[in-house]
């Protein structure tokens, strides 16, 4: 249950910052945070990621519900006791289910946070990006942790040790 109320938290958070570009700015508009670092820019993207596949809602929504329902039985099916890999796993659920809900009741995801990271200028995204992207980058350390639980195991029950 505590997973899904993150999941809910993030789906909440990523829809008010939604709303508040919808309700206070206009599609195109920029202001400016961080000058030549970060702004808030009203931007929508009909696409994936750095606008890719422009316009192929039916593709998105079938990936996003099978990626939602293989979150959630991964979820069940492997979290119990493992708040590292469910904390990473609700992150991606809310993440995903932020941008479906766009894509389902307005034809495109609402994006707005806009950086410039060592000068590059960086494809606007949202809420929902970052919760994704967080939940990768959880799920990734979780991998490595476990990796390294399991060699340490065989060690012990090798007997021996090599560096």
């Amino acid at each position: 249950m505590f997973y899904y109320l993150i999941a809910l938290f993030i789906i909440l958070l990523d829809q008010f910052t939604k709303w508040l570009i919808l309700a206070k700015m206009y599609l195109g508009e920029s202001i400016p945070v961080i000058d030549n670092v970060f702004y808030i820019t009203s931007h929508r993207n009909r696409g994936a990621a750095w606008g890719i596949l422009q316009g192929q809602m039916w593709l998105f929504y079938l990936i996003t519900i099978i990626v939602i329902c293989a979150i959630v039985f991964y979820m069940h099916k492997h979290a119990k006791g493992k708040r590292l890999l469910g904390v990473s796993l609700a992150f991606m659920l809310g993440g995903a289910i932020g941008n479906f809900i766009d894509r389902v009741f307005r034809k495109e995801v609402v994006d707005f946070i806009h950086t410039y990271i060592f000068g590059y200028n960086f494809p606007v995204f949202n809420i929902a990006d970052s919760a994704l992207v967080i939940g990768v980058g959880l799920l990734i350390i979780q991998m490595l942790l476990e990796e390294k639980s399991s060699k340490e195991k065989s060690y012990g029950e090798n007997g021996s040790h090599h560096s």
